[in-house]
């Protein structure tokens, strides 16, 4: 299996990125990042920020925000967004890698949410990360971020119905998935198929996620090799104490 860049099928999943979510984690961790953002002095920096779906109410919220991402359709469904609301003051997108961050301002919080970071499949790519990260920060500023820590235990499957449903007044979208596991790499790979249909029109969108999972004590010693210092790890997004079994992992990390 050739190695991939966790950057593709980003580009094509952004007509149904926000469809999908709201099916599946919906706002639960929304309230998080709106209260560590509205804390901290403006502006907050997101990282992979792709539709607003954290931004746009985390600048509702009161807070600054400057958000990052790779994908140009992503971004432009962010602004729309931010548009509509009529908050576009109050946020900036910009179109960069978050490998490395285009900003010569310090952040006092960088903010990595939904399993960004997982979409740096290579070793490289977190380091080269994590140092940009630390670049950014001003001393003493918090990095936050959280990893969805099930992603190896999925099963593999082939061409599996998972999502159904409308969108708009009149197309029908429908998910269909694969998923298959790199053990060797820590990689689950997810072939998508979205197959879009309007009437007797029907269109087939076809692209490949893949994501990295590091346990806990694997991601902390590459914060902390990168200058950061742990100031605590969450199992949940109300505080709740660590456990590997927990559904979502959050660390908090100080620039040191």
């Amino acid at each position: 299996m050739s190695e991939r860049d966790g950057s593709e099928g980003w580009d094509t999943y952004a007509p149904f990125y926000d469809w999908e979510n709201a099916q599946t984690v919906a706002r639960r961790d929304v309230p998080f990042w709106q209260r560590l953002a509205i804390v901290h002095e403006e502006p907050v920096l997101e990282l992979g920020c792709g539709t607003g779906r954290i931004a746009v109410p985390v600048a509702k919220a009161g807070a600054r925000v400057v958000g990052v991402d790779r994908s140009a359709p992503m971004l432009a469904r962010a602004q729309r967004r931010l548009k509509r609301a009529r908050i576009a003051d109050r946020a900036m997108l910009v179109r960069g890698d978050i490998r490395t961050l285009p900003f010569r301002c310090r952040f006092p919080l960088v903010m990595a949410p939904y399993g960004i970071l997982q979409s740096l499949t290579r070793e490289r790519d977190l380091a080269d990360t994590l140092a940009s990260v630390a670049r950014t920060l001003e001393r003493g500023g918090l990095f936050c971020m959280d990893l969805v820590p099930d992603l190896p235990r999925w099963s593999e499957y082939r061409r599996r119905v998972s999502l159904r449903g409308k969108t708009g007044t009149n197309t029908r979208l429908t998910l269909i998935e694969s998923v298959r596991q790199d053990h060797r790499r820590k990689l689950t790979i997810f072939d998508q198929e979205y197959v879009e249909r309007r009437g007797r029109r029907r269109t087939s969108h076809r692209f490949v996620l893949t994501f990295r999972t590091l346990s806990v004590p694997q991601m902390t010693r590459r914060l902390e090799h990168a200058g950061f210092a742990i100031q605590a790890i969450l199992g949940d997004y109300q505080g709740g104490p660590w456990d590997e079994r927990a559904d979502v992992w959050v660390i908090v990390a100080r620039k040191t």
